[in-house]
């Protein structure tokens, strides 16, 4: 994996207290709990997907965009760093638009007190073109 093109790794530049936080070729989502396994849902989509902001069940919502060069992007956890897979966006580099959709977050945040939980921060993340 090359990350020569993030000019600020992680933590630098981290905005606590921030559900997304947007750097050049970096986006930091903020987890409501700490030591837990919270599951994550992309989606690629060819133009803006319809909304999700009707459902009740998002406790946050954030959206940005984002340079990509490569059409790959690294996840990382912040305790496990890099995921073995890449977020395949397209063949070639571009910029993107992204929303971020979070739900479980009080839950998580009260039981990473006593356990350590499993899917209970669950994000669901939608990427598409920037046309502007």
């Amino acid at each position: 994996m090359d990350d020569s093109q993030v000019p600020l790794g992680y933590p630098e530049g981290r905005t606590r207290g921030r559900f997304l936080s947007v750097h050049e070729g970096r986006l930091d989502v903020e987890s409501a709990g700490h030591t837990h396994t919270a599951s994550l849902t992309s989606e690629v989509w060819d133009a803006q997907p319809p909304g999700e902001d009707g459902r009740a069940d998002w406790d946050e919502v954030g959206q940005a965009h984002i340079h990509c060069p490569s059409g790959e992007l690294a996840l990382w956890g912040v305790a496990g760093g890099p995921m073995e897979s890449c977020l395949h966006l397209s063949e070639a580099g571009g910029t993107w638009q992204v929303r971020v959709y979070c739900a479980g977050r009080e839950e998580v945040r009260r039981l990473a007190q006593e356990c350590v939980p499993e899917g209970v921060e669950r994000y669901l993340v939608h990427f598409w073109p920037d046309v502007a």
